[in-house]
């Protein structure tokens, strides 16, 4: 029975699961029935993060132009342009071994593309979820899911894996953004274009 969590609850995952390693971040979203003029496209993404709670590198940012971090410890599974059908909608698949010893913490975001083009935002969004589970045995170990009504917010930080000791925690954040990945990115240390 996986542990359901509230904003801002954090949790171990590998002190009740010793020997966990590979695990499979979820995330999925059901679109409402607004007619904004085009599909909605929610893109999920991890940010590998130092101590400083930014990335040392361009290419600590996994999203769909980035399909993984250079240890490939971090793998974006690919882009769901539309978000359509149940389950998980997008996925991020995280080696707990092999995550380099510089990062901390991983940032999990969602950010809705060409948000301010298509008049979209989190508001038009429901059912809003992240969840972790074990590669191997496919148990559900953490899901979130996000009640709150961001009726502005074009980018939003679900939760965080992050280190603690010989630890890895999950901390489920729920901040909204508004200005997308770009006022993401820059909060992270990434530059945009």
């Amino acid at each position: 029975m996986p542990i359901s969590l509230q904003k801002g609850q954090k949790v171990s995952l590998t002190k009740e699961n010793p020997g966990l390693q590979k695990v499979v971040v979820g995330l999925g979203w059901d679109v409402n029935q607004f007619d904004t003029g085009g599909d909605f496209d929610l893109d999920a993404a991890a940010f590998l993060l130092t101590d400083s709670g930014k990335v040392s590198a361009q290419s600590d940012f996994v999203f769909f132009g980035n399909l993984a971090d250079p240890s490939g410890s971090v793998q974006h599974l690919g882009d769901n342009l539309t978000g359509v059908g149940d389950g998980d909608d997008e996925q991020i698949k995280v080696n707990l071994a092999s995550v380099p010893a510089g990062i901390s913490k991983i940032a999990f975001t969602v950010t809705i593309y060409e948000a301010e083009q298509r008049q979209q935002n989190f508001g038009q969004v429901n059912n809003a979820f992240i969840r972790i589970y074990d590669e191997s045995s496919g148990e559900e170990l953490v899901r979130y899911d996000l009640g709150e009504d961001f009726s502005i917010e074009t980018a939003i930080v679900f939760g965080e894996l992050y280190r603690n000791g010989n630890e890895w925690k999950f901390n489920a954040i729920g901040s909204g953004y508004q200005g997308g990945l770009a006022a993401l990115c820059a909060n992270y240390g990434i530059e945009v274009e």
